[in-house]
């Protein structure tokens, strides 16, 4: 049977507190900025996404997944603001986040280019990484112990959302372009293509980010993260079986059945909602 997931929309606001975006994460500087890396690429990934959809607006006609992508595009709609928020925040750090913001923008200006299956295929790949690198931080929760309570929340709830409209992207493309050989090549072929160019700006932003804020020359950082991700505990070593599963032939994102980790949302939600109180009782 056919897993369906539908996602909900959640406008939450997050108040990350001014002064600890390179500060939030009690791992360290250099595992601090691997998070806030990642950040710099959601509001122009995302914008890329619901225009990617929406291309095909006529041609979905299944009533309830028409329903699913809507509620999709809700979702990345928030995602988009609360992770320009948060870029923000890093600016104010002296992080140069609007020109490397310029270079996923312009790169994501001439994948528009090509034509729309394409587009959808480089965002039916996106997601599934999005999906993958979610699942790794709900499985492995002392990934987020002891850090800021609103960085925590933030990156949790962009988790949960993530595994929750996984398959929503990936139902709409076998829809609209097929399920059979040629669509397989399309969407293994954008996904290497969407691996690399994302891993290859990935890195030396990273770099990037280290360097204006100091950590550069710090090895006990760098060996912190090249224990994060490859050593132990190697989220993104342990993650790379589910990143591979893409190749199957036979391949959906409900094959990784993790719906238990949606069960955090209501909990989650109620704890957003603890900041305004909070922040009322301090003013």
């Amino acid at each position: 049977m056919t897993i369906q997931v539908d996602p909900v929309r959640r406008n939450l606001k997050f108040g990350l507190p001014a002064g600890k975006a390179l500060s939030w994460n009690p791992g360290g500087l250099h595992i601090t900025q691997f998070y806030n890396t990642l950040s710099i690429f959601f509001p122009a990934g995302e914008r890329f996404f619901i225009q990617s959809v929406r291309n095909y607006r006529q041609e979905i006609t299944d009533p309830h997944l028409k329903e699913q992508v809507s509620a999709f595009i809700g979702q990345e709609g928030f995602h988009t603001r609360e992770h320009e928020e948060y870029n923000e925040a890093l600016v104010a750090e002296g992080m140069p986040i609007e020109a490397m913001d310029a270079v996923v923008v312009r790169l994501l200006e001439l994948v528009k280019k090509a034509p729309r299956s394409v587009q959808l295929a480089a965002t039916v790949a996106l997601e599934h990484l999005t999906a993958v690198l979610g699942d790794m931080l709900l499985r492995n929760t002392e990934l987020m112990e002891g850090v800021d309570p609103h960085y925590s929340a933030i990156w949790r709830w962009h988790a949960i959302e993530e595994t929750e409209h996984k398959a929503v992207c990936f139902d709409a493309f076998e829809q609209v372009v097929g399920k059979g050989i040629k669509a397989y090549g399309l969407r293994v072929g954008a996904f290497l293509l969407a691996n690399a160019l994302f891993w290859s700006l990935y890195l030396p932003f990273y770099t990037v980010m280290v360097a204006k804020s100091g950590g550069l020359p710090n090895l006990k950082g760098w060996w912190k993260v090249l224990n994060l991700t490859v050593g132990r505990p190697g989220v993104l070593r342990r993650a790379l079986p589910d990143w591979l599963d893409f190749f199957r032939p036979g391949f959906h994102p409900w094959m990784h059945d993790n719906r238990e980790f949606l069960d955090q949302a209501e909990a989650l939600m109620d704890e957003v909602a603890a900041f305004d109180v909070n922040r009322l009782k301090a003013a």
